[in-house]
């Protein structure tokens, strides 16, 4: 029986490791693997709404995909720079971020980050539901929201190794069924007509770049969760390209295809925004053939929710062990955080999903105000600041060289949220700038920009970062002997 590297015992078993070091001794995989799992990840219909929102909002379908375009570059380039810490440092990445924070600081962001995992696992529930209700015909999309919260609890119970498994099943279960839709999309509308005939306008065009970008950017938080099993050598540039190729392919191709779904859908009064789910089921053809596009649907949306589920237990562990000062916990404790977790997600998605679109369009735009500064923060520091040099044991110390709180970071962080204000575009709010701008919402990067600036100058004079890694000294946990940089190719 093979031993498994996941867990550093024989045979397939429930991951054991939870926000403590990843020893060397367990690494194992490849940067591929985070391209499929991202690729995966990406390839579901909450991605197609995504694109959809682009031109229910105003964009001509060929500026909303090009938007859409900018916005993944854009989002997924700061995306696969928070993957390619994962190797480097061996821990999910808002422990981490504790040398920003504060081991106690950490936790304001740390609580942002649930509520996120929650709109995002709840809005996908929505959609799960309606697939696995259209399977099984019980007339209750609740049922079908159940059942696949069910699935959810079960992936990300069994742990990390099972995670990348479900990536590159939804994969290529995704590449199958999004080339056939299409197919059917281009055989059954005239998508050159509409194509052809686009009229730029610059807000909508910018309110598409922030679809793409926020999409991208919400993943920021978790996604080192699942690059932190690589082995520590593993080269920062093959982590950052694989994630970035997987992220940015994935969800462009599912945005065009939710773009043009739009685009096309609404001249013929087919209201593909009321009931998305029921119209990739029609575009299939019916029959036998829209059960197995249900089934993509599902197994795609199974894989990002298992993301949320995970990152959202990793998340509050991460905040409760803050105040306990543990880094282990059980099996069954990681069981009743994912059964709480997503016991609250299938709620929200019963209640809230009369008006998905209109909650889920600025749920996303509302995430971007919240997690630019944290992004922004974070990697100013890791690349520019520690200069990828981390003192992991005084990550879980509250009196070690990070302290409890950081105010430098802390007011940086809400100034990086405040300053964003005058440039949003909420329904609730519109700032002044916006106003100026035709209602463009360039209020991330604003946060981006401006976070960066203002904390870049004060951390270099408050930070005290260590001259080298500092990894666990025992034996249980310390990394292997250092070898030759070995380029991994993608």
């Amino acid at each position: 029986m093979q031993a498994n590297t996941a867990t550093g015992t024989a045979g397939p078993r429930v991951e054991r490791r939870s926000i403590d070091f990843i020893p060397e001794r367990e690494r194992h995989g490849s940067p591929f693997h985070q391209f499929t799992l991202w690729f995966g990840a990406n390839m579901q219909i909450t991605a197609i709404v995504d694109g959809a929102l682009a031109v229910l909002f105003g964009a001509d379908a060929l500026w909303a995909i090009l938007g859409l375009l900018v916005g993944n570059l854009l989002g997924g380039a700061v995306m696969a720079l928070h993957a390619a810490q994962g190797p480097r440092l061996g821990l999910p990445q808002m422990i981490s971020s504790r040398a920003q924070f504060g081991i106690l600081g950490a936790v304001i962001p740390l609580i942002l980050v649930v509520i996120m995992y929650l709109g995002f696992a709840a809005t996908g529930t929505v959609l799960a539901g309606q697939a696995v209700d259209q399977i099984l015909h019980t007339g209750t999309p609740a049922v079908g929201m159940v059942i696949f919260g069910a699935l959810t609890v079960l992936i990300a119970t069994l742990g990390y190794k099972y995670i990348h498994s479900l990536g590159r099943v939804s994969t290529i279960v995704g590449v199958v069924g999004f080339t056939y839709l299409g197919i059917r999309l281009f055989t059954n509308y005239d998508v050159g007509a509409v194509l052809g005939d686009a009229q730029f306008e610059f807000p909508t065009f910018l309110l598409a770049i922030s679809l793409g970008a926020g999409w991208q950017l919400t993943f920021g938080p978790y996604v080192a969760d699942y690059s932190r099993y690589l082995p520590a050598k593993t080269s920062i540039a093959s982590t950052f390209r694989s994630s970035f190729l997987g992220t940015v392919l994935g969800s462009q191709w599912s945005m065009t295809l939710g773009a043009l779904f739009a685009a096309l859908a609404l001249p013929k009064g087919e209201r593909f925004l009321d009931g998305q789910v029921a119209f990739l089921g029609n575009l299939s053809g019916g029959g036998l053939i829209a059960v197995v596009i249900y089934l993509v649907i599902v197994v795609g949306k199974l894989t990002v929710n298992t993301l949320n589920a995970y990152g959202g237990y990793m998340t509050m562990l991460t905040s409760i062990t803050a105040f306990t000062r543990k880094s282990t916990v059980a099996v069954w404790t990681r069981f009743a955080y994912v059964v709480g977790f997503i016991g609250v997600s299938v709620v929200i998605a019963v209640l809230a999903s009369p008006d998905f679109i209109s909650n889920f369009k600025n749920f996303v735009l509302l995430l971007l105000m919240v997690f630019i500064p944290w992004s922004s923060i974070n990697l100013v520091d890791y690349y520019l600041i520690s200069k990828e040099k981390v003192d992991i044991p005084a990550l879980y110390d509250l009196n070690g060289r990070y302290g409890r709180w950081n105010v430098t970071a802390l007011a940086t962080y809400a100034f990086g949220i405040v300053v964003q204000i005058p440039f949003l575009a909420q329904t609730l709010y519109t700032g002044p700038m916006t106003e100026l701008l035709g209602g463009a919402d360039i209020s991330w990067l604003v946060g981006l920009v401006v976070t960066a600036l203002v904390y870049y100058p004060l951390a270099k004079r408050t930070s005290n970062p260590p001259s080298e890694m500092i990894y666990p000294r025992d034996e249980e946990t310390a990394p292997a002997p250092v070898r030759p940089e070995t380029e991994v190719v993608f």
